[in-house]
């Protein structure tokens, strides 16, 4: 199977799951979806199956601890493809933690739209988006409760 098909059908594999968040962000299998079978599980599949599969082909010099190591890793198309589908994950599954996350603390989904639209193309950014206005609805810069003792 190439690179370039694995990269297309994880493509598609998410993009439904981005029309639920904005558009049936209450549907009762939206978030199950999105944060049990989509994102985690079938993603991470894909990504451990590429990635492992690569590990006899892995680039000489290719590596994570330097800008140019990581582009000679990347310049192999399957671990260059298990990257992209890293980020394809995990920005749809922030995506989903903003939905629930905004559902919570009673934040307007016509707000978080945007947020979901930038963190589906620019992922970190998003989330920084939703963050501002969270802190903004609730006056807290505290996503998670403390654990008690």
């Amino acid at each position: 199977m190439s690179a370039d098909f694995v990269f297309t059908i994880c493509g598609y594999l998410v993009f439904p799951g981005w029309l639920l968040l904005v558009f049936l962000p209450k549907w009762k299998w939206t978030l199950s979806l999105i944060t049990t079978v989509i994102a985690p599980f079938i993603m991470g599949i894909v990504y451990v199956t590429l990635f492992f599969s690569q590990a006899g082909s892995f680039p000489e010099g290719g590596g994570f601890g330097s800008i140019a190591a990581v582009s000679t890793a990347f310049s192999n198309p399957y671990l260059l493809t298990a990257g992209w589908i890293h980020y394809l994950a995990f920005d749809l599954f922030v995506g989903a933690w903003e939905v629930n996350d905004s559902q919570k603390i009673g934040l307007s989904h016509g707000i978080v739209i945007p947020c979901l639209l930038v963190t589906f193309i620019g992922g970190p950014a998003g989330l920084m988006l939703y963050f501002l206005l969270r802190v903004i609805k609730t006056k807290n810069i505290q996503i998670l409760e403390p654990l008690k003792a």
